[in-house]
């Protein structure tokens, strides 16, 4: 049986930001304090690529601070790229942790598809 889901991406997994920077070859993201232009933010600093500051992933809130000056310190594209590859490897992680096998294809449009195989079901 087929189902389409749309996810609502609630940065909430370390693993998950990890992978997503892996996938984005991004460096590997670091906790603690980073420093965006007027303020800090603590949680998991990820380094998009051609930004002047990171964007700083709160798991406790899923909350994602940013700033890049609308657009004149980095492409919301990017961001967009990392939550999407966020949703993507969270959940694949998510299907493999409950034994289910995971086939992703890249579309012309930019999405993804992921089809998860069920165990037992064909």
């Amino acid at each position: 049986m087929s189902h389409i889901v749309s996810i609502a991406t609630e940065v909430r997994d370390p693993a998950a930001i990890r992978l997503a920077c892996d996938r984005l070859r991004l460096p590997e993201p670091v906790f603690g304090r980073a420093q965006l232009f007027s303020r800090s933010e603590t949680g998991w600093a990820v380094q998009l690529r051609d930004w002047r500051y990171p964007v700083v992933c709160d798991v406790a809130t899923a909350k994602v601070a940013f700033d890049n000056y609308g657009g004149r310190w980095g492409d919301r594209s990017h961001l967009d790229l990392f939550l999407q590859g966020y949703a993507v490897e969270k959940a694949k992680l998510e299907a493999v942790k409950k034994g289910h096998s995971v086939f992703e294809q890249s579309l012309e449009d930019g999405s993804i598809k992921l089809t998860v195989n069920v165990r037992g079901q064909v």
